[in-house]
């Protein structure tokens, strides 16, 4: 456990924002509860935001920044927090995907972390880690403001029909995961196909990868396995994985196809039908 009073605030950007928070709170003479009566919630809160044991939101730094008068420092700061939380090998990959122009992504088995709930994201990141589950997480959505923002990607997406069928956290979870999918329908920016089971083999079956493109800079290739990430900016494997992925494209179902197919999904397999009924969905 974190002790304030030995809290270097060099050691993280964490360690960072829960030093500058107990600064800025005891300057404004304010105990960690009267600080958690203005921004709605516990003084235990405050405290477990300055000693490290719970990372903050933006939700929480944007009310800390009104109720300190703090100009906007610890909406500022937060990202960096978040951003930290990643995995170290992963942060390079997340730097680039939030400036790229164009994303096109493949999923063998799983939905592409920029369109996940929230309870199915923690439900993966439970699995190997336990522990850091609500740090995870928080970093996890965060990157997905970057379809919210003024210069938001294009997103074009792939899934394997096994990631429709993978159950991740239950039947509600996915029953909601799916139904995200289907949000992004009328998303002029966001394109989803399925790559069904019945186009046999394809030039995906080697598994997850993506492509970013960029208005300057080199477009670059993305794949990783358990404990580490690869990326290059190689001519020839960007050829290669460029051509095809556009295979894949051609090989998968329409937009709209998939659309129908996700819906049916998530009403025969995740639905609150009887047993028997959801025997018929493969």
């Amino acid at each position: 456990m974190a002790n304030i009073h030995t809290l270097d605030p060099s050691a993280s950007p964490l360690d960072y924002y829960g030093w500058e928070l107990r600064r800025q709170r005891e300057a404004a003479c304010l105990k960690q509860g009267q600080l958690g009566e203005i921004i709605f919630c516990t003084g235990s809160l405050i405290g477990q935001v300055e000693t490290t044991k719970k990372v903050p939101t933006r939700d929480f730094s944007e009310r800390v920044d009104a109720a300190l008068g703090t100009d906007g420092v610890f909406s500022r700061l937060v990202g960096l927090v978040l951003h930290s939380q990643l995995p170290t090998w992963f942060q390079p990959y997340a730097d680039m995907e939030a400036r790229a122009m164009y994303i096109s992504t493949y999923q063998a088995q799983l939905v592409y972390g920029l369109l996940q709930t929230e309870d199915y994201a923690r439900a993966l990141i439970a699995v190997d880690h336990p522990h850091k589950v609500d740090e995870m997480v928080a970093a996890r959505l965060d990157r997905q403001r970057i379809l919210r923002g003024e210069k938001s990607p294009a997103l074009w997406v792939i899934l394997s029909e096994a990631a429709l069928l993978q159950e991740v956290g239950g039947r509600d979870v996915m029953r909601a995961q799916l139904a995200r999918l289907l949000d992004f329908r009328d998303d002029p920016w966001v394109q989803i196909q399925v790559l069904p089971f019945s186009v046999g083999q394809h030039t995906g079956m080697m598994g997850s990868f993506n492509l970013l493109r960029f208005e300057d800079d080199p477009d670059l290739f993305y794949v990783e396995s358990y404990d580490q990430g690869h990326m290059t900016a190689n001519p020839q494997v960007i050829k290669e994985r460029s051509v095809g992925y556009a295979r894949l494209q051609a090989t998968a179902l329409s937009p709209e196809d998939s659309a129908t197919l996700i819906a049916r999904v998530m009403e025969e397999r995740y639905g609150d039908q009887s047993e028997s009924d959801r025997s018929t969905v493969a």
